[in-house]
């Protein structure tokens, strides 16, 4: 009997094979949606509204695409910016979800915010897992796909990593020359975690993991279905609001914008999906120092270039508490995506984050 992995890469994991306004898996939302409104059938009649109004919404056309830098296996590095003398600032985003979070809108975007205030500003595309990335894991994708985009730049750049992607940036910045490192959001001492949420995705992940082995990769929606779980109910609340968006406002558009990304992405190498769920989430290797690549520990205390560990108070995706100890701390009061898109975020975020890396070289 054959027990290689299915060649089904490319026909589910096209970022625009098919336009499915979700929320992907449909099936488990719509549970979620009766289990928690049944005791309010008000809830229950809004949400239900909301659904309709979010799968039947036009869409604007999205933001230009900027030009491809370089490129590794699938991965590219897109260029926002334009040689100024200065380092290269490479934006590293999460392997889940994809990375347009960073370039949501002409009017979110931090991507092209940064490159209007003159950084040589760049954003890391992981792209779509071919079928013979299924054991490339997390440690791979640094010194496979990362790095390697890295060393095609002319000089040492100051890296930013989102959420996974910090995990990501402090890899490659202790495995080469790197001028710089800021995280945000990112998910480091897994200790930091409640229980309940760390139990809750050990039981995702045992049910899941032996379909994802047999497929070679994980996808979009075993995620998608952990992080509903860790908030039902602000799960089904945020689409009871939306019916009373009005149509065509700033709000409408950004709702429409970040729920087709949370909505949207490539699957994850079964490599990376292990490495996340079994190293990081269970065992926390990366915040007892047990995280090697190529043999060599990974330690954000190591670093010795400048480093800032940016958190929340009020992310529910990635606790304060679990956000790597770094030279500089900075601990802010809005959400793990609010913080990238929301009506705050310049100011918050965008603009200080600007105001480093301009102090470091940027």
């Amino acid at each position: 009997m054959d027990t290689s992995p299915t060649p089904v890469f490319s026909a589910l994991a096209q970022p625009n094979a098919a336009s499915q306004h979700g929320p992907r898996p449909l099936p488990l939302f719509l549970n979620i949606l009766w289990r928690e409104t049944q005791d309010d059938p008000e809830l229950r009649r809004r949400a239900f509204q909301g659904l309709r109004k979010y799968q039947e919404a036009s869409r604007p056309s999205p933001p230009p695409a900027p030009p491809t830098f370089a490129s590794s296996g699938g991965a590219r590095l897109l260029r926002y910016g334009a040689d100024n003398g200065r380092a290269p600032v490479v934006f590293v985003p999460s392997l889940i979800n994809p990375p347009q979070v960073l370039d949501l809108s002409p009017s979110r975007s931090l991507l092209r915010h940064m490159g209007a205030a003159g950084h040589d500003a760049y954003l890391v595309d992981w792209g779509v897992p071919a079928e013979h990335d299924a054991a490339l894991g997390l440690d791979g994708h640094v010194s496979e796909r990362l790095v390697p985009l890295l060393q095609s730049l002319a000089r040492a750049p100051i890296l930013v990593g989102y959420c996974l992607g910090g995990n990501l940036a402090i890899g490659a910045a202790a495995s080469m020359e790197t001028r710089a490192v800021a995280t945000i959001a990112t998910p480091w001492n897994f200790d930091g975690f409640p229980a309940a949420d760390r139990d809750q995705i050990a039981t995702l992940w045992q049910g899941a993991k032996p379909m994802c082995e047999r497929l070679g990769y994980i996808p979009m929606e075993v995620l998608q279905s952990g992080f509903w779980a860790m908030d039902p109910a602000r799960t089904i609340r945020k689409y009871a609001a939306f019916t009373e968006m009005h149509a065509g406002s700033e709000e409408e558009r950004a709702f429409l914008a970040v729920e087709d990304w949370a909505n949207g992405g490539p699957p994850l190498t079964f490599g990376a999906g292990r490495d996340l769920f079994e190293e990081f989430y269970a065992a926390n290797a990366s915040g007892l120092g047990r995280w090697h690549i190529g043999g060599k520990r990974i330690d954000p205390a190591d670093l010795t270039c400048p480093t800032v560990s940016i958190r929340s108070a009020q992310d529910r995706i990635v606790p304060a508490a679990a956000a790597p100890e770094m030279a500089e701390e900075v601990t802010l009061a809005l959400g793990h995506v609010g913080m990238i898109v929301g009506g705050n975020a310049r100011q918050r975020l965008w603009d200080p984050l600007s105001q480093w890396l301009c102090t470091h070289g940027g």
